[in-house]
């Protein structure tokens, strides 16, 4: 089946995200090489990362011959990984893909629809900041990949500040000055949409309400940056989107991500 060239009608808001995930994964991909309906983001400097290395599918591709397209892009990498911002278009190349050995999971798109917080607590850092914790949760998540996997995937966030004009790493820290939680905000003033991005709390902090310190400062800054559509990322069937609902987050859409890898989702 080929969809039609005219994609799925979806609203303005959601076109807005959909659109901002695209920008963002041009800009921080090293290069993209484009096919008729998407295009492979790829980083040889982080080249264990997934989120680095993928293809985006955000147009009207083929789904019977997408298998073999991916394939060919991403030949030189272990892993194939492919995203898919329209609910529509996924499902039309969820079998294609399911019958090439993909594992599909639904990412939901949240918006932020409560009130904006006064005040937020967290404050911003640069990578250095981050490293010790972001490799502590990698290893409490992937317990079973090596060191250079976690490399990577602390380190890939340099890369992020490729993605967007306006790239903040905030942190909400514990009395004595250590890194509690932290996540990105990355912000498009031009279109005043803003993403939140891998809000994380480390392991020796859980339950002490620094994710919700983080997340208020994220909300507020978007908010004074003129940004009135804020929104996240949540797997559809893990305890955080609920968490994010009683925020004020709501579903818009999702993402569905295939994916056949010789090791751990990264």
């Amino acid at each position: 089946m080929t969809l039609s060239s005219d994609a799925p009608a979806t609203d303005p808001e959601l076109r807005r995200i959909q659109g901002f995930l695209s920008d963002f994964t041009r800009r921080q991909a090293e290069r993209t090489v484009d096919f008729r309906g998407g295009f492979a983001a790829l980083d040889d400097a982080y080249a264990l990362s997934h989120g680095n290395n993928h293809v985006l599918v955000d147009g009207a591709p083929d789904p019977e011959t997408l298998p073999a397209v991916v394939d060919e892009l991403m030949a030189h990498l272990a892993h194939r990984t492919v995203y898919i911002p329209d609910a529509a278009v996924g499902q039309a190349c969820a079998g294609p893909l399911t019958a090439a050995g993909y594992t599909r999971a639904r990412v939901l798109l949240m918006s932020h629809t409560g009130p904006v917080p006064e005040l937020g607590g967290a404050r911003e850092v640069d990578l250095p900041a981050l490293r010790a914790p972001v490799a502590e949760s990698w290893r409490r998540f992937l317990p079973d990949v090596g060191d250079e996997v976690v490399h990577t995937l602390v380190e890939r966030r340099r890369a992020r500040r490729r993605g967007a004009d306006d790239v903040r790493f905030l942190a909400s820290h514990d009395e004595f000055g250590e890194v509690a939680s932290w996540a990105d905000l990355y912000v498009d003033p031009a279109t005043g949409v803003a993403q939140i991005e891998d809000l994380v709390t480390a392991g020796t902090h859980l339950g002490q309400g620094h994710a919700g310190v983080v997340l208020d400062t994220a909300l507020r800054l978007a908010a004074d940056a003129g940004c009135t559509t804020v929104f996240l990322t949540a797997l559809a069937d893990d305890w955080p989107r609920h968490w994010y609902e009683r925020r004020g987050f709501v579903p818009v859409g999702e993402v569905h991500c295939f994916e056949r890898a010789s090791f751990e989702r990264t």
